[in-house]
């Protein structure tokens, strides 16, 4: 009898509202995804990879086949987390039919477990249509990085009785259609708060609330990596970008200087 313990991956239903709050994660690469899997329930490959791996202005140039060649690597290097891939901007908002059809490429072409779309109370058709079809969604309020052409730019939402009635109208939208769990993004704490109450499906925070029944960073964020702006709900755990700088550093020094490679580094040196 084999004695290797299987790995279960998470479910959707793991990820329900409970007391304790969900780890969530992005990432883009398997050797990410095998680093991270240990430690997160969620791993969401988002649509942020536009700007932390292409080094585009924002998320509106990324692509249905971006988004799944990166899910796809994410499925490959994780065992354990439950994973969600981001739509891109256009791939969903033209119809629920249009929706229906890249959401089910993409989760046929990952083997993703649900995928994630932004849009407040004008998305609850699409998402109602999407989870009927046995797709699950992921839905997303308040500030919406997709829109930022149409807002102005990223503004934090909720700061007046017009936007916190607004974020949450659009919060029990999405819920009421179906979605699984909500991310709420740059929202004021008071509103963040006040949905997280009041919603049956858990909420993930994203410089919103501790309140909220899970937290998702981007993960080149969290470590360091990507740029030198840190946004203002981000804490470091890391500084791998300046480890990163540091380590090229010094490789191009021994180089320069002949002090790389060393026999040990070499094959059929004498000796």
């Amino acid at each position: 009898m084999s004695t290797t313990t299987q790995t279960r991956r998470r479910t959707i239903r793991d990820v329900a509202k409970g007391e304790v709050p969900g780890v969530w994660l992005t990432a883009y690469t398997a050797p990410m995804a095998q680093r991270l899997d240990a430690h997160v329930d969620v791993m969401l490959v988002g649509d942020s990879l536009g700007m932390v791996v292409y080094g585009l202005p924002s998320t509106v140039g990324v692509t249905v086949d971006m988004m799944i060649a990166h899910g796809a690597a994410v499925m490959r290097g994780s065992r354990r987390a439950l994973v969600v891939v981001d739509m891109p901007f256009g791939s969903y908002q033209e119809s629920p039919a249009q929706a229906f059809r890249n959401a089910a490429r993409i989760m046929a072409e990952t083997g993703c477990a649900a995928v994630k779309l932004e849009g407040g109370a004008e998305m609850a058709e699409t998402v109602r249509f999407l989870t009927q079809r046995g797709v699950p969604v992921c839905g997303h309020v308040g500030l919406m990085p997709q829109a930022v052409n149409a807002t102005g730019g990223f503004r934090t939402q909720g700061r007046d009785a017009t936007q916190a009635a607004k974020v949450t109208a659009d919060a029990h939208a999405i819920a009421d259609a179906g979605a699984f769990a909500i991310v709420i993004e740059g929202t004021v704490e008071p509103v963040a708060r006040a949905i997280t109450q009041e919603l049956a499906v858990p909420t993930i925070g994203i410089g919103a609330s501790v309140a909220c029944d899970g937290q998702v960073l981007v993960v080149d964020d969290l470590i360091g990596a990507f740029g030198d702006f840190t946004p203002r709900f981000v804490r470091r755990y890391a500084e791998v970008g300046a480890t990163v700088e540091d380590a090229a550093a010094r490789y191009a020094d021994d180089v320069r200087n002949r002090r790389f490679p060393t026999d040990a580094q070499c094959f059929g040196t004498r000796g």
